[in-house]
């Protein structure tokens, strides 16, 4: 991988850094019949600027570590990013955003909470049925670390925890790690709610991107990010630009 044309936020050359990273196969997390292959990284501190340089190239921040996807004969996991002055809402992200209009979002420090886990809890279940997804787990391993400053928006309905979502925040762009909601409230489409919350952030701070993570055209839960557009995706090492058709 090439990583020179990543300069991105930070005007960091991530090449230096590669020579350190390691493969690791296992089962892919999204279902596919090939053997998923991370390469990644663990390090113990990092420079926003070279953080934010790794998001240009497609890493993602999992803990304390950098990765990205080498898996052999399969490229379906595409990096996609938003810049938020440039995006237009279709007619559905429009009804989505007023069907939310009563939910309370309010941001804050990553915490473990009762209350959090219980819901990380259903959602896990809800989602990776059959599977021992432990929602402490998640917050330890995944959502926390210290290589990055992370947040937590809280959405709430009457005072009632609906939704979370765990954000890295830079000094122009943000990084959406996770989001975990109450399955009983799936009708509110609260994921696609919850980038369209994280979009309003970035243009109020004036952040220019928005990293969304993989786009996957073959899993539901993943395809639904190709519907905010203008995006960009990334190709053979080039952020391709996505309009409205």
């Amino acid at each position: 991988m090439t990583a020179r044309k990543f300069y991105g936020q930070g005007n960091v050359d991530i090449e230096e850094y590669l020579q350190y990273f390691y493969d690791i196969p296992t089962e892919c997390p999204y279902g596919m019949s090939q053997t998923a292959v991370y390469r990644q990284q663990q390090f113990g501190g990092i420079p926003e600027s070279v953080l934010g340089s790794f998001l240009a190239a497609g890493f993602r921040r999992n803990g304390n570590s950098l990765y990205t996807m080498n898996c052999t004969g399969c490229r379906k996991c595409t990096p996609i990013r938003v810049t938020p002055a440039e995006f237009q809402p279709n007619r559905n992200q429009k009804r989505v955003w007023k069907r939310n209009n009563d939910l309370v979002a309010t941001m804050g420090p990553l915490t473990i909470t009762e209350e959090k886990l219980s819901l990380c809890g259903e959602f896990l279940s809800e989602r990776f049925p059959g599977r021992e997804n432990s929602p402490v787990d998640y917050y330890g391993s995944f959502f926390a670390g210290t290589i990055a400053n992370t947040l937590e928006i809280e959405y709430r309905l009457q005072g009632r925890l609906i939704g979370v979502g765990i954000v890295d925040i830079g000094d122009s762009w943000i990084n959406a790690v996770y989001f975990y909601f109450d399955p009983g409230e799936s009708k509110r489409s609260l994921g696609t709610y919850n980038i369209l919350y994280i979009i309003e952030l970035c243009r109020k701070y004036d952040l220019k991107y928005l990293y969304l993570g993989y786009v996957i055209h073959d899993v539901q839960s993943m395809a639904y990010k190709g519907n905010f557009k203008p995006h960009y995706l990334l190709i053979d090492e080039e952020w391709v630009k996505v309009s409205k058709v």
